[in-house]
């Protein structure tokens, strides 16, 4: 993939104190769920320009459990401060990056590399989509191999020399007239893919509130309702529609009754639900009464009758 460069928003970075020695725990939470190096593959950025964009990098790589980040040639001197700045907080990415002088050098140790680029590059390689290029990276780590994925510079991208060193190429299906990512979204799209694959991939934030989230309709302390439920509510909605002449006239009752069931049942209300359901209609009959009561009094009074 071919990058556009992009200034990102920085964040301040403010240090956790701790009371135990900084090299002794991690930093945060984040780090201590992060897998072992070597299960992963290894984010390689070629000749990155600004260390904004690293850093925003290293935030996406952190967001998908990627950490082993490896820098070609970066222009800035590094460590950077910009970068640690944009990284909003996965400064543990940053501090145990690899520093390369070459490409050549970057990949030598590595089984197996994917290159991202905007363009097939002419090159009799296999292609590959992001989703699928994940797939093979686990099958390969999975067997042990060591693999890694090279991103391009922010203006130009790869070289077609160092697309060539890869066994393969991934590109993402995009709009083909603006089909340029920047160095972050490239490495969170290539992430994403990576943790949508593996085994058992969490939805969201955990917090000593809630746990992970589900695929689905989250039901917390509730249930669905039963059948028996939902014949409680229907034969007190029933009769007070009745007793309000709402089903009416008699020879559409059964239609009008069916409509109403195949409604509520289609939304698949929870317990609770069918409890706040049953306590609106009992309101609404409650004020129909009060009302009814309410008027018959002041036409009374109007007549000069006392109660």
């Amino acid at each position: 993939m071919e990058y556009v460069s992009r200034k990102a928003n920085l964040s301040s970075i403010f240090a956790n104190p701790m009371t135990q020695s900084p090299n002794s725990i991690p930093k945060n939470k984040a780090e201590m769920s992060m897998p072992e190096k070597g299960k992963i593959p290894a984010v390689i950025l070629v000749e990155p320009q600004l260390g904004e964009n690293i850093g925003t990098s290293a935030r996406a790589m952190a967001n998908f459990g990627l950490t082993d980040l490896r820098l070609v040639n970066p222009r800035d001197q590094w460590p950077n401060a910009k970068a640690s700045a944009a990284s909003a907080k996965a400064d543990f990415v940053l501090d145990s990056a690899q520093l390369h002088d070459t490409v050549d050098e970057a990949i030598s140790e590595f089984h197996y590399i994917v290159a991202t680029t905007a363009r097939s590059r002419d090159m009799v390689k296999p292609v590959l989509t992001p989703e699928n290029a994940a797939l093979e990276l686990h099958r390969r780590i999975h067997k042990g191999q060591k693999c890694g994925i090279l991103f391009g510079r922010e203006r130009v991208g790869l070289h077609n020399r160092e697309v060539a060193m890869a066994d393969a190429i991934v590109i993402a299906p995009v709009n083909p007239q603006f089909a340029s990512l920047n160095l972050a979204q490239s490495v969170l799209l290539m992430g994403y893919e990576w943790l949508k694959q593996s085994e058992n991939p969490v939805l969201g934030r955990i917090t000593e509130f809630d746990g992970p989230a589900k695929e689905g309709i989250a039901m917390n302390k509730t249930r669905p309702a039963h059948h028996g439920e939902l014949n409680g509510f229907f034969a007190h909605l029933e009769k007070e529609l009745d007793d309000a002449g709402f089903l009416f006239p008699l020879e559409k009752r059964p239609a009008m009754v069916q409509n109403i069931r195949n409604m509520f049942v289609r939304m698949a209300p929870t317990e609770q639900e069918v409890r706040t359901l049953r306590g609106v209609v009992s309101s609404l009959t409650r004020t129909h009464l009060r009302k009814n009561k309410e008027q018959k009094i002041e036409e009374n009074i109007k007549k000069g009758r006392r109660f």
